[in-house]
C-alpha cells in the first residue's frame, strides 16, 4: 500500500514510513484523485499539525502553518529541491501536475538546508512511467469554472516521455477576481543502462487571479467593503522551471545522484485599497507591485551501503548549493470615481541576492530491531540587500545543524521512536524597519509510536517540543502588513490514522493539539499565543469504492478550534467546522464521472490573523468527467 509504504522525503533514501524516526504523512495519487484539490492548501488540509485556515479565500498563494510555524516561504519543496520564494513572488503548485506528496513535520535542515521549524511539504512532479497512456479530463464548477486537463505518456527504446497540461477559465464569488491558469509540464527520461537514469522535468505556468480577495478592516474588524476595484485588480503570475535528476549505480554499494533546477517567477500585482470608507463611492487608492525571483539549486549525493558484523549502514554524503536573485518594484496612485484608472509607474525598491552552500552526512543504521538515523550539516550563507537610494546590507552567516533519531521495532508491528533535530533558515525580504531578516534557527525534541498491524494500516502518535529564534512572521499592528521577527515555542500532540483496505475503503483521520507561545515579537505580545494558531485541529476523510458497482462515495470534516486574531490576544476567533463530500462512478475502466463539494453547508465564517480579518469561501461544486486510453 503506497500510503503506508516508503518515501525519500525524510532521509533522501527509500525508507518505510514505520522505520522513519519522524512524523511523516504520504498522500498518493488516489487521494489526490478522490479529493480533486484545486490548490496545495486543499491537499494538506487533512494532515495533522497543518493549519490552512488563517487567510480565508485567496487563491493567489498557498499559505499554511506546520506545528504553529509559517511554512509558506521556506516549507515547500519540489522533487527534493526547495522552491525559493520572495515575499510576493511565490511559486505555485498545480495539483494535477503532481503524482504524490509528503509532509515531514519538524526541523529538517540536516538534509535540506533552508527549511522551517515546523517542517516541510515535498511535492513530486508527474514523470514518465515507461508505459503508453493518455488521459483527458473536463471539469465544470461553481462560478463558471471550466477546466481541461490532459496527461499523456509514451516510451521508445531506452527513452520515455510525459506531457501534462491544464487550461482553466474561472470566475469566483468575488467580482473581478478570476482564477485562470495555463500550465504545461513536459518530462523525459533516458535510461541508457540498468545502472543509469536521467530525467528532465520542465514546466511553464501562467495564472491570472484578482489583485486582492480581502475586505476592508476598520477599527471594529472586517466590513462588507471589497478592497478590489475591477478597473485595477489583476494579479498576473508567470513561472517556469527546468531541471534534471541523474542517478548512477556502480553496483558495488555506491550510487551517485545529482538533482538540479533553474527556475523563475514573475509576479505582477495590481490592486486597490481603501482611503476613506465613509464617502460614496468609497475613496480608494491604487497600487502595483512586481517581484521577480531567479533561482538555481543543485544537490549532489553519494550513497553507500555496507554491512559490518551484523550491522547494516546506509551512508549518505551530500553537497548542495542555492543561488537567488530577487528584485521588488512597486508604485502607488489614486483611483478616480468614474474615469479610467491610470496604472502607477513601477519604481525599484529592493534587490537581494543570496547564495547558500551546505555539506551534509547521514548514516542509517539497522541492528536487529534497533534503527538509528544520525546526520550532521554545515551551511554557509552570503547575502546582499540593496534598498535603492537608502542603504545596502551585507550578510555572512554560517550554522551547523543535526539530527539523531531512533526507532525500536517491537513485535506486532509496534515501533516507538524519538528524535532531536535542528534547523537553519535564511530568509528573503526585509523587516518592518527596512533591514534584512536574520536567519531563523530552531531545535526540536520529538517522541512517538507507530503501529502497523497489517499492510495498508498505519497509526501514529507523537509529542513534540520546538523552540525557534528569529522566525519571520507578518504583522499588521503598525497598519502595514510586513515582516517582523519572533521567538516562538510550540509543544503539542499529534494523532494520525491512515487506513486503506482491500475492500475499497480509504480513510485518513488526524488530530493535533498545539500549545504555542511567543517568547519575543510584537510589543505587548510576549507570553501570548501567536495569532491564528488554534490549540485544536481535527479532520477525517473517508472514501468507499463499493466493489463490483463502479460507485464510490466519500466525505470529510475539517475542524479548526478557537484562536486569537492578533499577537496581543485582544481579538477572538470562533471555532469553525467545514464539510466536504464526493461521489464518483466508473462507467467503464476508462470513463469516470465525479462530483466534489467543498464546504458543503456553505459556511462563511470570519477569521483574523496578524490583526487582519478574512472571509472564508462558501460552498463550491466541481463536476468532472475523465477518459483514459
Amino acid at each position: 500500500m503506497v500510503v503506508t509504504g516508503v518515501t525519500t522525503t525524510a532521509t533522501k533514501t527509500r525508507t518505510a514510513l514505520i522505520d522513519i524516526p519522524s512524523s511523516v504523512t504520504l498522500i498518493d495519487e488516489r487521494r489526490l484523485e478522490d479529493r480533486k484539490p484545486q490548490t496545495l492548501n486543499q491537499i494538506v488540509g487533512y494532515v495533522p499539525g497543518v493549519n490552512v485556515g488563517n487567510y480565508g479565500f485567496d487563491t493567489r498563494y498557498d499559505a499554511f502553518f506546520i506545528r504553529g510555524f509559517q511554512a509558506t516561504y521556506t516549507g515547500v519543496f519540489r522533487d527534493g529541491l526547495r522552491q525559493l520564494n520572495s515575499p510576493s513572488g511565490l511559486y505555485r503548485n498545480e495539483p494535477y501536475g503532481l503524482e504524490q506528496l509528503s509532509v515531514l513535520r519538524g526541523p529538517a535542515s540536516v538534509l535540506y538546508g533552508a527549511s522551517g521549524a515546523g517542517g516541510l511539504v515535498d511535492v513530486v512532479t508527474k514523470r514518465p512511467t515507461g508505459d503508453s497512456f493518455g488521459e483527458i479530463e473536463g471539469l465544470v464548477g461553481t462560478h463558471d469554472r471550466h477546466q481541461l486537463n490532459g496527461d499523456f505518456g509514451g516510451a521508445s527504446g531506452d527513452g520515455a516521455w510525459r506531457l501534462t497540461g491544464v487550461l482553466r477559465e474561472s470566475e469566483t464569488h468575488l467580482p473581478g477576481f478570476p482564477d485562470d491558469r495555463l500550465m504545461i509540464a513536459p518530462a523525459v527520461t533516458w535510461t541508457p543502462s540498468d545502472a543509469t537514469r536521467i530525467t528532465v522535468l520542465g514546466e511553464y505556468m501562467n495564472s491570472l487571479t484578482g489583485g486582492s480577495a480581502a475586505f476592508f478592516n476598520d477599527a471594529n474588524g472586517i466590513t462588507d467593503i471589497v478592497l478590489a476595484d475591477e478597473r485595477i485588480s489583476d494579479f498576473d503570475h508567470e513561472q517556469w522551471r527546468v531541471g534534471y535528476e541523474f542517478e548512477h549505480d556502480f553496483s558495488n554499494g555506491l550510487t551517485v545522484v545529482q538533482n538540479a533546477r533553474l527556475q523563475e517567477v514573475d509576479a505582477y500585482l495590481e490592486y486597490a485599497y481603501v482611503l476613506d470608507p465613509t464617502t460614496t463611492p468609497v475613496t480608494k487608492g491604487s497600487g502595483v507591485a512586481n517581484d521577480v525571483v531567479d533561482a538555481f539549486t543543485i544537490d549532489n549525493q553519494a550513497r553507500y551501503t555496507l554491512n559490518t558484523g551484523g550491522v547494516s549502514h546506509r551512508l549518505l554524503a551530500g553537497l548542495d548549493y542555492s543561488d537567488v536573485d530577487y528584485i521588488s518594484r512597486d508604485g502607488f496612485g489614486s483611483i478616480p470615481a468614474t474615469a479610467e484608472v491610470v496604472t502607477p509607474d513601477l519604481i525599484d525598491t529592493v534587490a537581494q541576492t543570496f547564495s547558500q552552500t551546505g555539506i551534509y552526512i547521514q548514516d542509517q543504521i539497522d541492528f536487529g530491531g534497533l534503527g538509528i538515523v544520525a546526520g550532521l550539516r554545515h551551511d554557509w550563507l552570503e547575502a546582499s540587500t540593496d534598498r535603492f537610494g537608502v542603504a545596502t546590507f551585507e550578510q555572512d552567516d554560517s550554522a551547523t545543524t543535526g539530527r539523531i533519531g531512533v526507532t525500536w521495532d517491537l513485535d506486532g508491528g509496534i515501533t516507538p521512536y524519538a528524535n532531536v533535530s535542528t534547523s537553519f533558515e535564511p530568509n528573503i525580504g526585509l523587516l518592518l524597519d527596512g533591514t534584512p531578516a536574520r536567519p531563523t534557527e530552531a531545535r526540536q525534541v520529538e517522541a512517538g509510536v507507530k503501529y502497523q498491524p497489517r499492510a495498508g494500516v498505519l497509526l501514529t502518535a507523537a509529542v513534540f517540543d520546538i523552540e525557534q529564534t528569529d522566525g519571520v512572521v507578518f504583522d499588521a499592528a503598525s497598519g502595514i502588513n510586513r515582516q517582523v521577527q519572533q521567538d516562538l515555542t510550540s509543544r503539542g500532540l499529534e494523532l494520525e490514522a491512515s487506513v486503506r483496505l482491500a475492500g475499497g475503503l480509504d480513510v485518513v483521520a488526524a488530530y493535533s493539539y498545539t500549545e504555542a507561545e511567543i517568547e519575543r515579537g510584537v510589543v505587548g505580545g510576549t507570553g501570548n499565543t501567536p495569532s491564528g494558531t488554534p490549540e485544536h485541529l481535527a479532520s477525517v476523510f473517508a472514501d468507499w469504492r463499493i466493489l463490483g458497482t463502479g460507485l464510490g462515495v466519500g466525505g470529510g470534516l475539517r475542524y479548526f478550534g478557537e484562536s486569537f486574531g492578533n499577537d496581543l490576544n485582544t481579538i477572538d476567533n470562533d471555532d469553525r467546522l467545514f464539510v466536504d463530500a464526493v461521489v464518483h462512478y466508473d462507467l467503464t475502466h476508462a470513463v469516470r464521472l465525479q462530483l466534489n463539494a467543498t464546504n458543503l453547508f456553505d459556511s462563511e465564517p470570519v477569521n483574523c490573523t496578524a490583526g487582519y480579518c478574512y472571509r472564508e469561501q462558501g460552498r463550491t461544486l466541481l463536476a468532472s468527467a475523465r477518459y483514459r486510453f
